[in-house]
């Protein structure tokens, strides 16, 4: 077959986000938290925008201030600004540009540079205290030990080293590079941290761990130690009457040495962990008054942004303003009131999933957890139609408090198996089994064949490895690891 090179012209289709769409994208997906910095930055970057105190918002909804409330609700469909590529003589109405740059342009901030005899203050991060964690508690009794030299220097690379649970994560031959230092000096240095508070810090395992905090309850020999050597995984699998037989004593010797093992810190560093919680704040509120419920967004902490008075009416003396500038100020307004619409839009397809879900779920919320549906993401965009990427972006990272506690918006999303009274959703019965396993005799747990049968007996037809598959997913241990032996 002949190679040669020819133009040809061809006729395709295909689809391409504008940077605007590819905003709106962005901000639907966004979390509260995320989307009130983001609105910040851009209140910082684009002069176009403004945020409205509670005063001004009152004030504008005085009669008489038409302007005002155009600026506070944002861009409206019919006007100006319902285009973002309106021609730029439409977007703007009369105003003077010497008034622009005296008012933003005082110390040259808003113009391209500053005026560097503003001396800039230190924030007040700078004086807030840090809270210690395991490193710093370490380092800190090391500085109190009495040894210098190549000890000191392997000793602050082995607490380096430590993670999070008080694990060394490095071999001694690494400290003794590291360091510098002979293997001997290495040892040492691991001796002198294990020492130190908290008992079991420095190991290098789970069984070094735990030896190390016998030394301080003087057990060293006993049956305890014994267990921890040889029979961590006999423990685990709670093969008791076995280990008594190996040991030639008593089974409830052997309970009682798993009473003083079940007592030690499998991991000693978490307790100086210095990781801040994070607080989930919620995008929805769903209310129930007077017998209705209703839908309630959470704009709290979020900046409430409009159009400034000012930049809407810059640009009719153009006459007056550079080509750079006015393009300048053309895209900035561009972008501002894209961004307005984007919001707008955002709340409105969150406030219609939400909606969707009072909807599909209404059994939920009006009786609880075991009355949820099953409910896929299919479903609800083929209502609303909306495309099910739109939904699966509106409910991720978003939160709906109601009151039945807080949940994840893709909480109400989950399968189901056959119930007696039709499908029931995979969340009821992962329910089911926790109340079942938590109401068990821990001296006879119950099997995964018994919870099946119990399962049917209140309504649902599910298989035995779907039982095992929902109680790992519960993190609930088998039946073996589940029993419990009283003394």
């Amino acid at each position: 077959m002949a190679l040669d090179n020819r133009l040809e012209i061809r006729l395709l289709q295909k689809l391409i986000l504008t940077p605007q769409l590819q905003q709106a994208i962005k901000l639907l997906q966004m979390p509260q938290l995320e989307l009130s910095q983001s609105l910040t930055n851009e209140l910082m970057e684009n002069p176009f925008l403004e945020e409205v105190a509670e005063e001004a918002a009152s004030a504008d909804e005085e009669p008489g201030s038409r302007e005002a409330a155009e600026a506070e609700s944002g861009p409206e469909t019919g006007s100006d600004y319902d285009d973002a590529e309106a021609p730029l003589e439409k977007l703007m109405s009369m105003a003077d540009s010497d008034d622009y740059f005296e008012e933003r342009g005082y110390d040259g901030r808003d113009l391209g540079y500053f005026n560097p005899g503003t001396v800039a203050q230190p924030s007040f991060e700078s004086f807030v205290s840090r809270e210690g964690d395991l490193q710093d508690h370490l380092l800190w009794q090391l500085r109190l030990s009495p040894v210098e030299g190549k000890t000191r220097e392997a000793a602050e690379v082995v607490i380096g080293n430590l993670d999070e649970n008080g694990y060394l994560q490095a071999t001694i031959g690494d400290v003794a590079g590291m360091a510098g230092c002979t293997l001997e000096d290495a040892c040492r240095a691991l001796k002198l941290v294990q020492g130190f508070d908290p008992t079991g810090v420095g190991a290098r395992d789970l069984q070094e761990c735990l030896l190390l905090q016998l030394d301080s309850l003087g057990l060293r020999g006993s049956l305890v130690e014994s267990l921890i050597t040889g029979n961590l995984h006999d423990l685990e699998k709670k093969r008791y009457t076995q280990l008594a037989k190996q040991y030639n004593c008593g089974t409830d010797e052997i309970l009682a040495a798993v009473k003083v093992i079940e007592k030690l810190e499998p991991k000693p560093g978490r307790n100086y962990s210095n990781s801040s919680p994070v607080y989930v704040t919620p995008d929805v509120f769903v209310v129930k008054n007077e017998g209705e419920f209703h839908i309630i967004l959470n704009d709290e902490g979020l900046p409430k942004l409009r159009l400034t008075h000012l930049y809407k009416k810059l640009i009719s003396q153009k006459n007056s303003l550079q080509k750079e500038e006015k393009q300048f100020i053309d895209e900035k307004l561009r972008q501002a009131v894209w961004l307005l619409k984007s919001l707008d839009q955002r709340n409105k397809t969150i406030y219609r999933v939400a909606e969707s879900i009072l909807n599909f779920q209404r059994d939920f919320f009006e009786k609880g957890r075991s009355h949820l549906k099953p409910l896929n993401l299919r479903d609800m965009a083929t209502e609303l139609g909306l495309h099910e990427s739109t939904i699966s972006r509106a409910t991720s990272s978003k939160y709906l408090a109601c009151d039945h506690g807080l949940f994840s918006l893709k909480f109400f999303f989950s399968g189901g198996v056959q119930g007696s009274n039709g499908k029931v959703s995979s969340t009821s019965v992962k329910d089911l089994i926790r109340k079942l396993v938590s109401e068990e005799d821990h001296q006879k747990p119950l099997s995964d064949q018994e919870i099946v049968t119990l399962c049917k007996g209140n309504g649902i037809e599910i298989a035995r490895r779907t039982v095992a598959k929902y109680r790992n997913e519960l993190k609930i241990a088998p039946q073996g690891q589940r029993k419990r032996f009283d003394q």
